[in-house]
């Protein structure tokens, strides 16, 4: 008997697991609300853990060959010296996979095309998920025809982002999101005519720039700041608060037209008790939305995608979707946790308290730097995906 899920949502972590639950023989459909997939952003950070999940559904070279290797980076003070270093040689040497950069959009376009014409449905805006014991039926509106249509289907995965509808659908009682007193601003740079020569985030006090190379010799740029409240729409120049910031950031400025900024109050959301309700899954933002500051929001997404289509192929739906539960809460909220702590001490406003973070993150070798991301970046998929990796699960 065919197997089917419908996917609400059409970014990264619904493409993604669209695309595992394919290769596993399900029939899927992908619900997404905006009139098209095209992913709205600047870049993105794909780290060893999410390259090694990017090569069980065989998308890991396409990304890298629509990406950057990146060489090194690490944190630098507000005077530009370096706090501490990262190697991306001693990252493959250690993990298997380099980190690489890749625009947003290039990465959704990978996997959209790595779906039949059909699967994707644009412009459809979920409105009820009714979750039986034995099927699952979503009803929603087709906005670019204005009629009413339902699907059935044997799970549904929420896929739908920070504030998902799936999550207030299926889990009435779960948490808000909450702003977490950071608005952050991104941006891709116009080509350069020199190559950026590292990637680096440089910590100020009550605020943070980050920056590295795209293809093309352009540079995404991405800082945050701290507010007592959301600050909404752009308003005005935000990034020229950076203008005085150590080299390249001037030079970077410059060649970033202020028309491109993407402004977002970032928000994150508190532990959920359950990633699951009867034939209902939760996966990315719907599930574990966190602070950008470990740059591991889309990788535990494309972790969540293989890890439940693996659990979807070898279990029946109920069963499955509890083991998929105890497989990524646990870790999805640690690094939740993790990156929440990270954003706290990067936006430490107080001059004692900066001072003393750079004193400490300087004096740290660099093999306790790597030891504490070993956690993060050591995951690997089920040997049922592969059986190639000899990298232990975390």
């Amino acid at each position: 008997m065919e197997r089917t899920a419908v996917v609400v949502g059409g970014g990264i972590g619904g493409l993604a697991v669209a695309v595992a639950l394919r290769a596993r023989r399900w029939r899927v459909r992908v619900l997404e609300r905006a009139p098209g997939v095209d992913e709205v952003g600047a870049g993105i950070s794909l780290w060893p853990n999410a390259m090694r999940a990017l090569r069980v559904i065989g998308l890991d070279e396409l990304v890298r060959d629509v990406g950057v290797v990146e060489s090194g980076g690490g944190v630098r003070d507000r005077d530009g010296r370096w706090l501490s270093r990262v190697d991306n040689a001693e990252l493959v040497r250690r993990h298997g996979h380099p980190l690489v950069v890749s625009h947003r959009r290039d990465l959704v376009r990978v996997l959209a095309d790595a779906l039949p014409d059909g699967v994707v449905m644009p412009g459809c805006r979920v409105v009820d998920v009714h979750n039986g014991d034995r099927r699952v039926v979503v009803d929603y509106v087709a906005e670019h025809r204005g009629v009413e249509d339902s699907v059935e289907a044997d799970v549904v995965i929420g896929a739908d982002g920070v504030r998902s509808t799936v999550r207030g659908l299926c889990l009435p009682n779960a948490p808000e999101p909450r702003y977490t007193g950071h608005t952050a601003w991104r941006v891709v740079t116009d080509p350069l005519d020199e190559p950026l020569e590292s990637a680096a985030v440089v910590w100020g006090r009550g605020a943070r720039f980050g920056y590295t190379a795209l293809p093309g010799n352009r540079v995404y740029c991405f800082a945050a700041a701290s507010f007592d409240e959301p600050q909404g729409a752009v308003v005005g120049r935000p990034l020229d608060r950076f203008a005085r910031w150590p080299d390249p950031i001037p030079r970077l400025l410059d060649a970033a037209p202020p028309t491109r900024v993407v402004q977002h109050d970032i928000y994150d959301l508190p532990p959920l008790r359950s990633f699951t309700q009867g034939r209902m899954a939760l996966l990315g933002d719907a599930a574990h939305a966190m602070s950008p500051a470990l740059g591991q929001g889309a990788c535990q997404a494309l972790e969540d995608a293989v890890v439940l289509a693996d659990c979807l192929d070898h279990d029946p739906v109920p069963s499955a979707l509890t083991r998929y539960d105890h497989r990524r809460r646990r870790r999805a909220q640690l690094v939740a946790r993790r990156s929440a702590r990270l954003s706290t001490v990067s936006h430490w406003s107080g001059p004692f308290g900066a001072r003393t973070r750079d004193a400490v993150t300087r004096a740290l070798p660099e093999f306790v730097t790597m030891a504490s991301m070993a956690r993060l970046l050591r995951w690997t998929p089920s040997r049922t995906w592969t059986e190639t990796s000899q990298v232990p699960d975390a």
